[in-house]
């Protein structure tokens, strides 16, 4: 039996759940998500929750039953309160600004580097151009833009520049001794 998968999803006020068939659909004031549930998953919405349980009892629908429950909890929250990433930036003339729906970094090297924003994603940038919080309803969209934003310019563990995630803790090596 799934732990996560007993648990039903409750449905805020504001936020709309249409099942139709085995996809469900998850609107509210951020957006719209879709999901197609598989078939040894019966999904039921009554009274303002989603309650899913499995037809069979085999392993694959036991793993399919928490893993679509989190889903569906994911799009709940996505749609309601969104998801953020922040980054942060390290080095000396490394900056970032967003231009329409191109975010410009510049990273150190030769050339700036032009990053398109995906439609769903917005980010923003600090004060001081060292800061960019990534927003959005879909948390593995909002979780992609970042891991792609840092793999520009990973952390290097001898200064410490490059782009990381704002609770990343980088280790620090020491340099060569004479």
């Amino acid at each position: 039996m799934s732990r996560i998968g007993k648990l039903p999803v409750v449905v805020p006020s504001g936020v709309n759940v249409a099942l139709a068939g085995q996809s469900i659909t998850i609107s509210g004031k951020l957006g719209k998500e879709t999901l197609a549930v598989s078939p040894e998953i019966a999904v039921e919405v009554a009274d303002g929750k989603v309650v899913l349980k499995p037809r069979t009892m085999s392993k694959r629908a036991n793993t399919l039953w928490g893993t679509s429950r989190a889903l569906i909890n994911n799009m709940v929250h996505g749609v309601d309160k969104g998801f953020s990433q922040n980054l942060e930036i390290n080095g000396v003339g490394y900056r970032a600004a967003v231009d329409g729906k191109n975010l410009n970094l510049q990273l150190g090297f030769s050339h700036d580097i032009v990053f398109a924003i995906p439609p769903g994603i917005t980010i923003k940038v600090g004060e001081k151009q060292q800061a960019l919080a990534i927003s959005g309803a879909n948390r593995q969209q909002v979780g992609q833009v970042a891991a792609e934003i840092r793999a520009l310019r990973k952390p290097e563990p001898y200064k410490g520049k490059g782009i990381k995630y704002a609770a990343e803790r980088i280790r620090r090596k020491e340099g060569k001794k004479k």
